[in-house]
């Protein structure tokens, strides 16, 4: 890195260092929790500080007023309370992300030039912005079809905002370097993957063909769901710019009066979006990872609608069966066979005894049993899970942070709709259908069916590894010689190489 752009990025963060600095946005933070060296800026940070601020409120408007890329950043930051602490996180999960709309004038430009016609040819009829954002602002229109005009919502990039971004998110990046660098502690919470996260987030969330697509594989999956479902995409009014759905005539999730009003069941709404979330996750892999209530509509025939598909979270099989263990093990309050997954996917070292790490994983489950949502404190609950997780030297891993903060955020959804809901009791029949699924006789028999045609390929490759094997070891032997032989020509490879020093290679190549 140049020294210019040094100081350009230092400059920068220096800029907003002080913004936080002055709405007050340390003046919380407790100086005994912060290495020394760091003692003497937070003193002279509060020294500018507005008076009678309030820390985590101060938080929220200095984000607001740096602007989108802050904005996109402290959102993605509170569902990760392991980094900024659970109150922190709380507060930035209110940002709205809200700024004002680009002119009407302004978004035809960007359509035109994205389809490369007018407006008129485009859509029979084009709105005014209806809600807008920090990367795009959404419009309703019509467009033209066999059975007459169809109401669509068209979503529009903001002009400039991938240059804006751009400069952001390098500045973000130069700071997390530093940090990881200067204090070696903050290495366990990789925020330098932390930026790279939001970075690809942002961009994926830049090009519209890719939350297209996300939305249409969340469709395709929930296909045979009866509780939730997502707006059809219009591909052929979709580009790189913009983006063309289905309108939603809905009752917006956060609105449990009126739903009541219509004839809806608030209660039983909190509890499909809990179990449609579930079924994703564990199902599918392929779960919707911004579930807060602005995002979810009820449609007339009662099935709630998701919207805004930019961030997706995927889980693996592994992934997912060490979920569904995990679960199910608080569920049934085995914390023994939780504490023993734990270990067995990697996320708590060796050095440590699963013995000891189940009784931390008491300490999490036993408060939270029995009680309703609204006798639960889930602060309290992430802030003891993340002490846990820092005491048995678990590395944080992305996207289980964010599938489980994800969980805190559907969850509190779910409560405003049933202040009387159990996650816990909820969540049993999803987690126990897919344990008795994929784990059970017919899951064993999958599993086995998928290690045979693992193999069958290990096999079916041996020729070639071998050959690969055999001129390595020629090559170690006299030098560089001739690319391996045809699969059908291994005479001199076999008779040539020691059957030892063979099999010991083969074994370490394929296991």
């Amino acid at each position: 890195m140049s020294f210019v752009a040094a100081v350009g990025h230092g400059v920068r963060l220096a800029r907003a260092g002080f913004v936080f600095a002055r709405e007050g946005a340390f003046v919380d933070v407790d100086p005994t929790l912060l290495p020394p060296g760091a003692r003497l800026p937070l003193a002279l940070a509060n020294l500018v500080a507005k008076r009678g601020v309030d820390g985590l409120t101060g938080l929220s408007r200095a984000v607001d007023r740096l602007g989108p890329s802050y904005v996109k950043m402290g959102q993605f930051l509170s569902t990760r309370p392991d980094i900024v602490g659970t109150k922190v996180a709380l507060e930035l999960e209110s940002l709205q992300d809200r700024v004002t709309p680009m002119s009407r004038a302004t978004a035809i430009a960007i359509i035109e030039r994205a389809f490369g016609a007018k407006i008129d040819t485009v859509y029979e009829d084009f709105g005014e912005p209806v809600a807008a954002a920090s990367i795009a602002q959404v419009h309703r229109a019509t467009v033209a079809t066999p059975e007459g005009p169809r109401a669509v919502a068209v979503k529009v990039l903001r002009e400039g905002v991938e240059r804006r971004f751009s400069r952001d998110l390098a500045d973000m990046f130069f700071a997390a370097r530093l940090a990881e660098r200067a204090l070696p502690e903050m290495r366990r919470l990789r925020l330098v993957q932390v930026v790279e996260t939001v970075a690809r987030s942002v961009r994926m969330e830049m090009d519209f063909r890719l939350e297209a697509a996300a939305a249409s594989e969340f469709a395709e999956n929930a296909k045979d769901d009866p509780d939730i479902r997502a707006p059809a995409i219009d591909w052929v009014h979709t580009t790189r710019d913009v983006m063309t759905m289905e309108w939603i005539d809905g009752v917006p999730l956060a609105d449990p009066e009126r739903l009541e009003a219509l004839g809806f069941d608030p209660r039983a709404l909190g509890r499909s979006l809990i179990q449609a979330f579930l079924r994703h996750a564990l199902r599918d892999g392929f779960f919707h990872a911004d579930m807060h209530q602005g995002n979810f509509f009820v449609d007339g025939e009662g099935r709630i609608v998701a919207v805004d598909f930019g961030i997706m979270g995927r889980l693996g099989r592994k992934e997912r069966r060490f979920l569904a263990e995990i679960l199910f093990g608080f569920i049934r309050r085995d914390y023994l066979k939780v504490a023993e997954v734990h270990f067995e996917a990697g996320y708590v070292p060796g050095i440590h005894r699963v013995e000891d790490f189940a009784q931390a994983i008491r300490a999490i489950g036993e408060p939270i049993h029995s009680r309703t949502a609204d006798q639960i404190s889930m602060a309290k609950l992430l802030t003891l899970l993340f002490e846990v997780t820092a005491l048995f030297d678990m590395t944080t891993r992305v996207e289980l942070v964010m599938l489980q903060k994800t969980m805190v955020v559907v969850e509190g959804v779910a409560r405003k709709l049933d202040p009387q809901l159990n996650m816990w009791s909820t969540s049993e029949p999803v987690v126990g259908a897919w344990i008795v699924e994929n784990l059970g006789p017919k899951g064993r028999i999958e599993d086995a069916g998928r290690s045979v045609a693992s193999l069958a390929g290990l096999i079916a490759d041996a020729p070639r590894r071998l050959d690969e094997i055999a001129a390595r070891l020629e090559a170690l032997r006299f030098g560089p010689v001739a690319p391996a032989p045809e699969a059908g020509d291994r005479t001199g490879f076999f008779w040539g190489v020691g059957t030892g020093v063979l099999l010991f290679a083969v074994i370490r190549w394929l296991f």
